[in-house]
């Protein structure tokens, strides 16, 4: 195993009933929820663990959710395996986990500022203004053209380039209606309007990110202990430019599929995704097949997946 890079998933991988496993068997664990229920004043833990699907779907209490899982299981693997890591980046509201792994922020500040950042984010844009839509199997250049053709009809903006043949746009109704349909003209396998309640990384959320600068000016920043790769610029972030990078990320495109490309470019051959779900584990096996270069990747959600990484690592 040569360098590995730890990454983590963002918003879209919850699911109720997530962390109670890790939450019954693991102590470091329970410290990391019972931590996130006080500094947050709520019982963000039953609603991870018992639901409904509302609660833990609305966005000022996924983004927490996510983040204490994330964390919980990064505290178990440091207390299990005795395993460096060289480097981590987290997609949206992941690169939040990677800051905390990295030792940039606490876990306490980085959970109470995602909550905010969450709220921020749900309030920038009244529902049923905008969406989001998945294109499936488009160039990267024939999707920028068609964004531009479609842009007569209102705001449509790349959000996310995700892995070779998969890219979110985000935008007003109208606009990313009509940029799902001619990127089906030029060719795409699929367009897909998402059930989102905002159009999350378009310049239509400016405003959550002025926000949260506020937030973040309340906040110091420590050394980073390994690299981040940032979604804004798909490179290894500056401590004096985390804040500004933060701020602009709400607005701005996530380039997680050139951060990855970044990383295995600069050698790193395993990949262990922390977190709900495994979307970032199918992106970069298609990431590392389009670059003809084999790499590991692992994902850590539950007590199974924690303990076979565990086994898989000691041999």
């Amino acid at each position: 195993m040569g360098k590995i890079a730890f990454v983590f998933p963002g918003q879209g991988s919850q699911y109720v009933g997530m962390g109670k496993d890790i939450y019954e068997n693991y102590e470091s664990a329970r410290k990391i929820f019972d931590k996130a229920n006080e500094v947050l004043h709520m019982d963000l833990k039953s609603i991870m663990f018992e639901g409904p699907d509302k609660d833990i779907t609305k966005t000022e209490n996924t983004q927490p959710a996510i983040l204490t899982l994330s964390v919980a299981l990064l505290e178990v693997l440091k207390e299990k395996l005795n395993l460096n890591f060289d480097a981590c980046a987290g997609l949206s509201l992941g690169e939040y986990s990677a800051l905390v792994a990295a030792d940039a922020i606490s876990f306490e500040e980085a959970v109470k500022l995602v909550k905010k950042r969450g709220k921020y984010m749900q309030e920038a844009v009244p529902q049923g203004v905008g969406t989001m839509a998945a294109i499936l199997g488009l160039e990267r250049e024939i999707l920028i053209d068609a964004l531009k053709e479609a842009s007569k009809e209102g705001i449509v903006e790349a959000a996310n380039f995700n892995s070779p043949g998969q890219i979110v746009i985000s935008g007003e109704i109208k606009a990313v209606e009509k940029a799902a349909q001619i990127c089906k003209e030029k060719g795409a396998k699929k367009a897909v309007i998402l059930k989102v309640s905002a159009p999350f990384h378009s310049s239509m959320l400016i405003k959550a990110g002025e926000n949260l600068k506020k937030e973040l000016d309340n906040i110091e920043f420590n050394s980073l202990q390994v690299p981040v790769v940032t979604n804004v610029t798909a490179n290894y972030v500056k401590k004096e430019d985390i804040k500004d990078l933060l701020v602009k990320q709400v607005s701005s495109s996530v380039l997680w599929e050139d951060s990855i490309e970044r990383l295995i470019n600069d050698g790193f051959d395993t990949f262990v995704e922390i977190g709900p779900g495994k979307t970032l584990k199918g992106f970069i096996n298609k990431i590392s097949r389009k670059l003809k270069i084999k790499v590991n990747i692992y994902n850590v959600e539950n007590t199974d997946t924690l303990e076979k990484f565990i086994n898989d690592i000691r041999g």
